[in-house]
């Protein structure tokens, strides 16, 4: 059986750094946006959590005199810490593949996503940043999480 030499036409990719010729592996749909869905929770989740400490403590980082819808500044904190922990949680949930953790996600992207507009009289623009990240994230788990898609 004769054997044809394999030509550029026929691979995918073709690693010029070396000798060897390599197949480019195909990668899912969405799996990039899934990455990035990740990562925006764990930074909103970090950044929840220290933007909730400094509320706790009474940092002066936020605006003077805001009123919130109830409680105080320090309830929120508390609120918005809890939120940034399941938001963390989630964000290494997701890589198991399951559906919980993929509902588990958009469950804690929505909540963190009301929570920050609750928060908007103690940090307006970073509040409704969050809000556009919690939304794409949403997105992106809806999209294309679940058992079809594993990250590793």
């Amino acid at each position: 059986m004769p054997t044809e030499p394999l030509t550029k036409e026929a691979l995918p990719y073709e690693d010029t750094t070396s000798s060897g010729l390599f197949y480019q592996e195909k990668v899912p749909a969405g799996s990039g946006l899934l990455i990035f869905a990740v990562a925006m929770m764990a930074i909103a989740g970090t950044w929840a959590m220290i933007e909730g400490v400094a509320a706790i403590v009474n940092s002066k980082v936020f605006a003077d005199n805001a009123v919130f819808v109830f409680s105080d500044l320090n309830a929120w904190g508390w609120i918005v810490l809890v939120l940034g922990a399941m938001m963390l949680f989630a964000a290494f949930t997701v890589f198991t593949g399951s559906q919980f953790a993929r509902w588990f996600g958009m469950t804690v992207a929505g909540a963190n996503a009301i929570g920050q507009l609750f928060f908007i009289e103690a940090y307006p623009m970073w509040s409704l940043a969050m809000l556009v990240a919690d939304v794409l994230v949403i997105y992106a788990l809806a999209m294309y999480a679940g058992p079809k898609l594993k990250l590793f």
